[in-house]
């Protein structure tokens, strides 16, 4: 029988430098390899680290790369995971105060709003400000608008591959 594989991104955006290693110990814990980022100065968030690194595992490695990170609710990151056969792609948004953001994604990389949450909105929204508020829930803006100064400060970053044991 053969295994089915995927890949994606971890980007550690904001990380202090206490936790750095922890990070790494708890990417480590999901993918049974020994893991080494490297760290860089964050600089939107004056003390803090970002890393970024590509992995490789089973479907579903992605969700469990965010429930190792979540140990720490002080860190901004996002996790993403390609599709697969049988599998839809995903991204996956960690903020403090906000919690996870999680969506499907399409083969390049739109996030996916389906019929029904479209349906559920429209037939709940009690005002066109009501109606915005809820396709900004759907895409994730407020994760977004929070990162969003994260992922420039880390543009041109180099990247490693991390990949799942099996």
């Amino acid at each position: 029988m053969q295994r089915r594989s995927t890949q994606g991104v971890v980007f550690v955006h904001a990380c202090p430098k206490a936790l750095c290693q922890h990070v790494e110990w708890a990417l480590e814990r999901v993918v049974g390899a020994p893991v080494s980022l490297s760290w860089a100065e964050q600089p939107a968030a004056h003390g803090s680290y970002r890393a970024e690194v590509a992995w490789t595992g089973s479907p579903g490695t992605g969700a469990k790369l965010v429930a190792a990170l979540r140990a720490w609710p002080m860190l901004r990151f996002e996790v993403t995971e390609e599709a697969s056969h049988g599998n839809d792609g995903e991204r996956m948004s960690y903020v403090p105060g906000h919690g996870v953001y999680r969506a499907p994604t399409s083969a390049n990389g739109d996030l996916i709003v389906t019929e029904q949450q479209l349906r559920r909105l429209a037939a709940t929204a009690t005002s066109i400000e009501a109606f915005r508020h809820g396709v900004d829930q759907l895409l994730g803006a407020a994760w977004d608008a929070d990162l969003e100064v994260y992922r420039h400060a880390g543009d041109g970053s180099p990247a490693t591959w991390l990949h799942q044991v099996v």
